[in-house]
């Protein structure tokens, strides 16, 4: 995910790092120089006029933009959805650590040893919704008889929190509604990583999807047909600020409908992974943390 402070106007035309441009520069040019090649002909394919008007182009265009804007509406909720649950397992993460440190009578180890275990539910779920390696931070946070069972499971963090409820008992809590407290917090971050799961292992319909992109790349295609009579050597640059702002939407929507890739528009899951750990380990009032994952104007994967 690219973070910036708020560029100047200029600037903002002109940024290239976390626009969608890239991935959109070849179907853009493809039809800029279509465009290029109805303007020089005007208009004739085979010795035949192809005669469109405007019309047609102008009442497509509003619908097109109409279900554009739905897509990525749909797009953006499936993205901020899975932001709020990652704030969520943010705050679960530090009322656990919390409510052990006051409330649990167990010695400092054994506190330790439960935060850390919040910490790897934290790094696993990241590798789950990755589907990337986990054991290189699972063999950081977890105790030995731990850590063969948790690397070896397929879904790392539910077996994580099974193993967390386990260790409420040995924390010697002095009264049940306490460990009932932690036990919520335990079943707060479980909805969490099922709500990320729900996101993750549901793609928007594939359907949709293919209707709009179809719409948006045939409406581009013949666009220079029908302006070419209208607006003359001017074709081909509407062409390309239209099929820009088509394309763009159809991109960006793509990208963001799957929030915990590494695009530069998806979540920043190891900078907030990286944060939640260092937080909690501050609570345990520990000093040697790892180092925060900001770099603004870069990517924070």
């Amino acid at each position: 995910m690219i973070v910036r402070s708020r560029l100047h106007w200029l600037r903002m035309l002109l940024v290239w790092r976390g626009s969608v441009l890239g991935n959109i520069l070849p179907q853009l040019a493809a039809t800029t120089l279509l465009a290029v090649a109805v303007t020089l002909t005007d208009g004739v394919v085979a010795g035949f006029k192809v005669g469109l008007t405007v019309a047609p182009f102008t009442l497509l265009g509003i619908a097109l933009a109409i279900f554009l804007g739905f897509r990525n509406s749909v797009s953006y909720d499936r993205w901020w959805e899975a932001r709020k649950l990652w704030g969520a397992v943010l705050n679960d993460a530090r009322a656990l650590t919390r409510q052990v440190l006051s409330l649990a009578d167990a010695d400092a180890p054994t506190q330790q040893r439960f935060v850390y275990g919040v910490v790897a539910f934290v790094h696993a779920l990241k590798h789950q919704l990755r589907e990337t390696d986990a054991s290189a931070d699972l063999t950081r946070l977890l105790p030995p008889e731990w850590k063969d069972r948790v690397i070896a499971a397929r879904y790392k963090p539910a077996v994580i929190l099974a193993m967390l409820g386990k260790m409420l008992p040995g924390l010697r809590l002095m009264d049940s509604p306490r460990l009932v407290a932690l036990d919520v917090h335990l079943s707060r971050l479980n909805e969490s990583l099922g709500g990320c799961e729900r996101i993750a292992s549901t793609p928007m319909p594939f359907a949709y999807t293919v209707i709009v992109h179809r719409t948006a790349y045939l409406y581009s295609f013949l666009l220079p047909f029908g302006l070419v009579d209208t607006v003359g050597v001017m074709t081909p640059l509407i062409v390309a600020f239209v099929s820009y702002t088509f394309f763009a939407l159809e991109s960006l929507a793509e990208e963001i409908q799957e929030p915990f890739g590494v695009e530069n528009n998806d979540l920043a899951l190891d900078a907030m992974s990286v944060m939640i750990e260092t937080t909690v380990r501050e609570m345990l009032g520990e000093t040697d943390l790892p180092a925060p994952v900001v770099a603004e104007g870069f990517v924070l994967r």
